[in-house]
């Protein structure tokens, strides 16, 4: 690689991609100011687009493999972009489109993601600690073993989204839509989910423990060999969940409704049952006694 490209400043890159050339691997580019260009397509992999202004972009199968986009303003069109093992560490993603991108192993920490679109993006082994993601859209994504702790997730869509044995310690769930996802051996110990739907949620030899989750729909929810240790279930909806061989040892289930739910080998102890509506149709109080 020549050290003009390398060198290559933002007017540059856009005359030689309007002269039809797309390879500008590990060109240096620096805080460019790149609004609204149109990118797609390009090989930028490797390259330093680090505090960059793209918003407004067309960065859609554009690769970007590895590529150094920390603190840059990413509110671009990605969509289908390789972004595998790219540092975006506290870049601006708001609103971005990118369905079907690859962000195995990217580096999202701190990023800010608040109304991205990420439905069916790869997202397996990403870091996203302390990130943004509110209201985001993550649709089908997968996000297995991904980092997400201490990340706010308040009202995101993860309808159908894979996560297992990803990390959500302490993560903001509040009002998200987990509809038929996937948590099998997924950490959210700590976490909260006011209000989120959990509904035929498949969750397996999972920790829970010590989350809050009230007035959390789990309908129908698979949530078996899970410790759900002092969890908070207060109100939540528990309808039909298969809650089999699972420790809920000192969760609170205050007025939770169970109705036709699967208990077979669960261990209530000290669990706080006041109000409960259990399977039988009966209330039981704290002691599990009717």
């Amino acid at each position: 690689m020549s050290k003009g490209l390398l060198m290559m400043d933002a007017a540059e890159l856009l005359q030689r991609y309007a002269r039809g050339e797309r390879d500008f691997q590990g060109a240096k580019l620096e805080s460019a100011f790149l609004g609204g260009a149109n990118l797609s397509g390009a090989n930028l992999r490797e390259c330093d687009l680090s505090g960059a202004n793209l918003i407004g972009a067309n960065l859609e199968r554009t690769n970007l493999r590895e590529a150094n986009l920390s603190e840059s303003h990413l509110d671009a069109l990605l969509n289908e972009a390789n972004l595998i093992g790219a540092n975006l560490e506290k870049a601006t993603l708001k609103g971005a489109k990118l369905t079907n991108a690859s962000l195995r192993a990217a580096n999202l920490h701190s990023a800010i993601l608040t109304g991205a679109d990420l439905s069916f993006a790869v997202l397996s082994e990403a870091d996203m600690r302390e990130g943004n993601l509110n209201r985001a859209r993550l649709i089908g994504c997968n996000l297995g073993r991904a980092k997400l702790m201490n990340a706010s997730l308040e009202g995101a869509n993860l309808e159908g989204a894979n996560l297992t044995n990803a990390v959500l310690m302490k993560a903001n769930l509040d009002d998200a839509n987990l509809t038929k996802a996937i948590l099998d051996g997924a950490n959210l110990s700590y976490a909260t989910g006011a209000r989120a739907d959990f509904s035929h949620t498949r969750i397996s030899s999972a920790n829970l423990g010590s989350s809050k989750f009230p007035e959390a729909n789990f309908r129908a929810a698979h949530i078996i060999w899970t410790t759900l240790r002092s969890t908070d279930f207060t109100r939540a909806n528990l309808y039909r969940a298969q809650l089999c061989w699972s420790n809920m040892t000192g969760a609170v289930l205050v007025e939770a409704q169970l109705i036709d739910a699967n208990i077979n080998e669960v261990n209530f102890k000290n669990t706080d049952l006041r109000g409960a509506i259990m399977p039988d149709a009966g209330s039981r109080d704290m002691n599990g006694k009717q």
